[in-house]
């Protein structure tokens, strides 16, 4: 259920656009609540960690500033360790296996209780038996409340998002963009190099069948969205 402040955002967003897209014009302050929200939507849990005071309760709020390109260097620096080794814990929960793929932080790990396996050409049978996966993003999309993995850096292979039961993804602020033509944009260069993508807008999901929602057939139950502010 959306919360008050969430329903005054959309309600601005659909004031000055009909089609819900916010102007690209408009203060970035409001991507990551925008992202928040659109995510929430398809029913992924976002929690937004700030580098100054830790997890923020109003994801409502936030501060993206831009569109750097998918694979900076700088998705491995860590600018709040203890607060998002916290939030990835947390976002863990009673897992007791989570693949990690190369190029993952080390702290981001470091107060996880799970067993880590390591990604040494794992089998869809192997993989099936992991709880968990965390990986970073390439970027997020915030009209559609999406994020990409372009399986660069700290994102692993496209099966290690599809397999495990749970995906926690950890996403910058500044990783964000407005809508899908700035991140196609952005992609671009992960493209020509041959990396494939994947969109991901909320948990598995289908209809199929007497348009009752069953969530997990295809891919993850339940995805985990952390947001690091700062």
């Amino acid at each position: 259920m959306p919360t008050e402040s969430a329903d005054a955002r959309r309600a601005d967003t659909d004031a000055t656009d009909p089609a819900g897209r916010r102007p690209k014009s408009a203060d970035a302050a409001g991507l990551v609540g925008l992202f928040a929200e659109r995510m929430a939507d398809y029913r992924a849990e976002v929690t937004v960690v700030s580098a100054d005071t830790g997890i923020n309760p109003d994801t409502g709020t936030g501060t993206g500033t831009g569109t750097d390109a998918p694979n900076d260097p700088d998705l491995v620096t860590d600018p709040a360790p203890g607060a998002i080794a916290d939030a990835i814990a947390a976002a863990l929960g009673d897992a007791a296996t989570v693949v990690v793929p190369d190029g993952v932080p080390a702290q981001w790990l470091s107060r996880v209780t799970a067993r880590q396996v390591t990604d040494a050409a794992l089998s869809p049978d192997d993989l099936d038996g992991i709880d968990a996966v965390v990986t970073g993003a390439a970027l997020g999309v915030a009209v559609t409340g999406t994020i990409v993995l372009d399986h660069g850096a700290a994102q692993g292979r496209r099966a290690l998002s599809l397999v495990p039961d749970l995906h926690v993804c950890v996403v910058r602020e500044d990783q964000i963009v407005h809508d899908v033509p700035d991140a196609t944009a952005a992609l671009a260069a992960a493209v020509c190099a041959g990396r494939p993508l994947t969109w991901i807008s909320g948990p598995s999901a289908t209809s199929d069948i007497e348009l009752d929602r069953v969530e997990g057939v295809h891919g993850p139950r339940t995805l985990r969205v952390i947001v690091l502010r700062g």
